[in-house]
């Protein structure tokens, strides 16, 4: 007897087969690994995060021998959040010459000047507040605020980045920074912008590991509602008119449609961020034999992809690397 339908399996066969058709593929150049290095007179220091298991608070040398195993296994590019010894109330060690940031990307750019060394570009880290920008009369300040970031950005240009990455989500941040940038010689540096990132549930753990928890209040006056698609565009489209290289989406997972709306709308290089909430739950199903953790991971990464980001951003890079090899 003859059936007259399709017969998709034909290209399901065996492994050869699907390797042959395969449409997404995960490999080095898609990842980026975030990094925390802290201000601290002990040179190994290595504290872990209790919310995201593997992952740690790095001194200088810590992180130096960590990105170096890193490298051995093919890491391309990298993103720095910082750690400082003192806080205060404006941030300052955030734009200091001497900052933990700077002196990081001093440090790795000497080690492989061909790694890709990215910065994040905010003062949630570095103010006493925990708050992505200065406070007036108990408000987080925009326009004062963006002075600060692009003073910020052009500090990392300075001590060597070779991206700059602001992720306050202020209005005009991203024209401040390019004015900035261009101004002190720096045209050659772009800017990767978190143009669309939600106040989401899912930071709880990045919290605790950046030691940037908000003093009083929450970030949703700056932060975008979960429930918004459009008002995404509207992010989106005003940093690419400041001048924007690179649009990021925040979380990655949970809003795999909005990836896929910059694709299609967008023709600048789309990433994503696959955040701490993403990878601790990952991780805790893993440990707890409930998932295959390595299989979960790299399905969640292409579908990351295959919703239309050109870079992820993750904290499983370092283990897929090692997959990968």
């Amino acid at each position: 007897m003859t059936y007259d339908f399709f017969r998709g399996r034909r290209l399901r066969r065996t492994a050869s087969i699907r390797d042959l058709v395969r449409e997404n593929a995960i490999s080095p150049n898609d990842l980026m690994m975030p990094y925390f290095v802290a201000e601290n007179e002990d040179p190994d220091f290595k504290n872990p995060i209790s919310s995201m298991p593997g992952q740690f608070q790095l001194s200088l040398k810590q992180l130096e021998k960590t990105v170096g195993e890193a490298v051995s296994n093919g890491l391309k590019s990298l993103i720095l959040f910082g750690i400082p010894a003192q806080k205060d109330p404006e941030g300052s060690q955030a734009y200091a010459d001497e900052g933990i940031v700077q002196q990081a990307v001093r440090m790795l750019k000497d080690k492989w000047p061909e790694l890709v060394v990215a910065t994040d570009v905010c003062l949630c880290e570095f103010t006493s507040h925990g708050h992505c920008g200065l406070i007036r009369d108990g408000y987080v300040d925009n326009d004062s605020t963006i002075e600060l970031l692009a003073e910020t950005a052009i500090s990392h240009a300075k001590a060597g980045a070779d991206l700059v990455a602001p992720s306050d989500m202020m209005d005009g941040r991203v024209f401040a920074i390019r004015q900035g940038l261009d101004q002190n010689g720096f045209t050659d540096i772009p800017i990767m912008s978190y143009a669309v990132k939600y106040a989401s549930a899912f930071y709880g753990p990045f919290r605790e590991a950046a030691e940037s928890t908000p003093q009083f209040g929450d970030r949703k006056t700056y932060q975008m509602d979960p429930a918004n698609s459009r008002e995404g565009m509207r992010e989106a489209t005003a940093d690419m008119i400041e001048g924007a290289d690179m649009l990021m989406v925040k979380p990655a997972g949970p809003y795999l449609d909005i990836i896929r709306s910059l694709r299609d709308s967008f023709d600048l290089p789309i990433a994503a961020y696959q955040v701490s909430g993403e990878y601790s739950m990952i991780k805790a199903a893993g440990q707890n034999g409930w998932v295959d953790e390595q299989a979960v991971v790299m399905e969640s990464l292409l579908g990351i992809k295959r919703a239309g980001a050109d870079l992820i951003m993750t904290y499983f890079t370092e283990d897929v690397l090692k997959q990968l090899r």
